[in-house]
């Protein structure tokens, strides 16, 4: 009888060739700024945008801000990033389309190779589709702009509707909150603006789809949604970028706010080339009955920093931050979850799954807090790692902080390793390793995966499978 072999991990090829949105355009941008960031560079893009001289004074004391604050020194290795040799604004087009047709060639076929026209017409309510630095089309179906649905470009928002704009912008997540979203407060361009009036209930979901394209690049988008009372949405995001052999970096800001009784829902499928530093600030405040649930899944970059939030701002408000992520060689996820329990009987589930190949690593780093006079609050977080070989490491940084008695909070985590017994036993029943292998993987990432619309998790179960190609055998 013939055994599995024991060296797996000697086995194991780099994957890079699966990557299939690797490949790179060629563009004649409006505007390219210089590499590196000065007051200059910050001042130009507020000039290219047309933007109020509010919004300038905000850039500008986001720099200051910025300069100040030293890089982080507490999560994922970013000493080699090299914020100097970044472009921080590229302006692809003139101006943002409304017609698919009216799209350069050169970018819109970018786009359809990536699916987003047809994802459009089969399941989506809107379409936002994002190059470089700027949204360069956008959509959104009659119906709901008839029920005072604003789904538009940040850019656009800000100048469409700037009392609105104003009311909401960096109030979430401040400049000061760490050096990143400084960064971003200084440089941001692109991103989404959602306002779902009261009661509106928008059931086909709206997506935005990010795409960086030049090497060296750095991507700013801002996203801001707000959920009035009883209202719901559901929004997806994409993002991919060429292989370069050279870094470039994604610092996104997401700020969410959902109102009473009002409900969101904010799906990340991340599936970066292994050159992008990706660090990012997502948060969400929920009032009073609200429900806000994160559903983050992250394939590729170099380096992913990122930790969805929730604040439970009102009684009764309900946080779900659910996640997958894939680590292969080279490659780290630093990523987890922060749920804060500021009113009484509010409740919190934290899912993570974490699966690790060819040397990865991956980390959950995650919060609970429950602030003094929340009482009768539940949480429960599970983290769960699989490992496929002895060189890949995982590892969990749970922090508590609970300041109320009246609580049920219950923490679980595991680790585990792929085992020749379970891989043997797959085989016996006719699949060869590679197919066992796979097998394994997607039903530890399974309960997640679950969540995914159908379109979704179908393109999310494959996108897996290239992972694998070549992990065994």
């Amino acid at each position: 009888m013939s055994r599995v072999p024991t060296q797996t991990h000697d086995l194991i090829k780099d994957t890079l060739s699966n990557y299939k949105f690797g490949f790179k355009t060629e563009t004649k941008p409006v505007y390219k700024a210089p590499k590196g960031l000065s007051e200059e560079v910050i001042r130009e893009i507020s000039r290219q945008k047309d933007e109020p001289e509010w919004m300038l004074e905000y850039r500008l004391k986001a720099y200051e801000i910025f300069k100040k604050k030293p890089m982080p020194e507490w999560g994922g290795n970013v000493k080699a990033l090299d914020l100097d040799n970044i472009y921080y604004y590229i302006r692809p087009q003139d101006t943002e389309k409304t017609d698919w047709n009216e799209v350069p060639s050169e970018i819109k076929t970018t786009f359809e190779r990536l699916g987003i026209p047809q994802a459009e017409k089969e399941f989506l309510a809107g379409t936002g589709a994002q190059f470089e630095s700027e949204v360069v089309y956008h959509s959104l179906h009659q119906s709901l702009k008839d029920q005072g649905v604003i789904f538009e470009s940040t850019d656009e928002a800000l100048k469409k509707y700037p009392e609105l704009f104003k009311k909401y912008f960096g109030t979430v997540i401040p400049a000061h909150d760490n050096k990143f979203s400084a960064l971003n407060s200084a440089v941001w361009s692109g991103g989404s603006f959602i306002y779902v009036p009261e009661g509106v209930h928008i059931e086909l979901p709206l997506q935005a789809y990010f795409r960086i394209n030049a090497e060296n690049m750095g991507q700013f988008e801002r996203t801001l949604i707000i959920v009035e009372k009883g209202a719901s949405i559901h929004y997806i995001e994409g993002c991919t970028a060429p292989t370069y052999s050279s870094e470039s970096l994604h610092s996104a800001v997401v700020e969410i706010i959902v109102n009473e009784g009002g409900r969101c829902q904010y799906t990340t499928i991340q599936n970066w080339s292994n050159n992008i530093y990706n660090l990012v600030t997502k948060r969400a405040f929920a009032y009073k009955n609200a429900e806000m649930f994160w559903l983050d899944c992250n394939i590729g970059s170099k380096l992913t920093m990122k930790y969805p939030a929730v604040y439970l701002l009102g009684e009764g408000a309900r946080g779900e931050i659910q996640s997958l992520a894939f680590s292969g060689a080279k490659q780290h996820q630093d990523t987890g979850a922060k749920i804060i329990h500021a009113a009484p009987n509010t409740s919190s589930k934290i899912v993570s799954k974490s699966v690790c190949k060819d040397g990865g690593r991956g980390t959950y780093r995650g919060l609970i807090q429950v602030n003094k006079g929340a009482t009768g609050v539940k949480s429960h977080i599970a983290c769960d790692a699989l490992l496929l070989d002895g060189d890949s490491r995982s590892d969990t940084y749970p922090t508590m902080k609970i300041e109320e008695d009246d609580v049920a909070i219950a923490h679980e985590a595991t680790v585990t390793k792929i085992g020749e017994e379970q891989l043997f036993y797959l085989q016996t029943r006719g699949l060869d390793e590679q197919e066992a292998a796979s097998m394994i993987v997607n039903g530890f990432a399974k309960p997640i995966i679950k969540e995914f619309p159908m379109e979704y998790a179908l393109e999310l179960t494959r996108l897996l499978e290239l992972e694998m190609t070549g992990s065994v055998g």
